[in-house]
């Protein structure tokens, strides 16, 4: 890869200032205050929200509190997207700092009444089976994220399938578990250095190819419900010629540069920034792919006023 270590730099320490705030239908002892945070764009909000969860803990009963769950607006934020994913396509053109409202899965105080005294364990099952359908965690939306080990298998999966597609997964099938690990590792603590040392492997290639096989990326647009766009696409065209941003966008979303009327209504979004269409997809795949490897592209309504 090119060796503009500035770049990644910049992509590695981007922070996004965020106010957390307490669910207003939580069970509370007494008043929480906000929390707040700088956010790593490059992490996920399970993975960095130890505090914002023992800050909250301190004013609930404990018999309150179960799994940690985010919404934005009334949006809830799946933990399984990185961090500047989620406020390029929900939040990016609002004010600072990110407003996220914070939710407990509630754990109902009936269970620990029909336990007391001794029901019927076929009574209890019964309605614990109904508490939890109709507890306030969005299942329809969300995954659930029970320890750090989910969030490291998402991880690593995501970089096993990238690596598919640049390099048929000779490389990463070449790792040993430890450089595995490793890219784990940097990502938790938020250690550039110990990340890049093993991750860069994942962004070389041989000379004669002038580029990886396929391009790992997925579009994400804010004014639709699927989940995201993914095909195979490829950094050098047939005839030689290095294929651009603008060039990913008309074959996979045409609609998000090519208006019907005339007037741009999009941004294009990576890492909070709107890159030019002209820039090399393969550039934008060595430089600006978040740690799991992919670039994860957002389409969102460009602001009127």
């Amino acid at each position: 890869m090119t060796d503009d270590k500035d770049v990644l730099r910049d992509v590695w320490f981007g922070r996004i200032p965020t106010c957390f705030t307490l669910y207003q239908d939580e069970i509370t002892e007494r008043e929480a205050d906000p929390y707040y945070l700088l956010l790593p764009r490059v992490s996920y909000l399970t993975l960095v929200t130890d505090k914002v969860k023992k800050h909250f803990q301190k004013v609930m009963k404990q018999e309150e509190v179960s799994e940690i769950w985010f919404e934005y607006e009334g949006t809830p934020l799946k933990w399984h997207y990185p961090i500047g994913l989620l406020f390029d396509l929900h939040a990016s053109n609002t004010a600072l700092p990110w407003s996220i409202t914070v939710h407990f899965k509630k754990v109902v105080e009936l269970l620990f009444f029909l336990k007391h005294f001794h029901c019927n364990l076929f009574l209890v099952s019964r309605v614990r089976e109904r508490l939890l359908r109709s507890a306030n965690f969005p299942e329809k939306d969300l995954l659930h994220c029970h320890s750090k080990d989910v969030i490291e298998a998402h991880f690593m999966a995501c970089i096993k399938e990238a690596d598919a597609l640049k390099h048929k997964s000779q490389v990463i099938n070449e790792m040993q578990k430890k450089d595995h690990k490793q890219l784990w590792m940097g990502l938790q603590n938020d250690k550039f250095e110990q990340f890049w040392a093993i991750n860069r492997k994942l962004m070389e290639y041989p000379p004669e190819d002038n580029g990886f096989r396929y391009i790992p990326f997925r579009i994400y647009q804010a004014t639709t419900e699927r989940p995201f766009i993914q095909k195979l696409f490829r950094p050098i065209a047939s005839g030689g010629q290095l294929h651009t941003l603008g060039d990913l966008l008309k074959d996979v979303c045409p609609s998000a540069i090519t208006p019907e009327d005339g007037e741009q209504k999009t941004q294009v979004m990576i890492h909070g920034i709107e890159p030019m269409l002209e820039t090399p997809i393969q550039w934008l795949s060595e430089h600006m792919s978040y740690p799991d490897n992919f670039l994860h592209i957002s389409i969102i309504p460009r602001p009127t006023d």
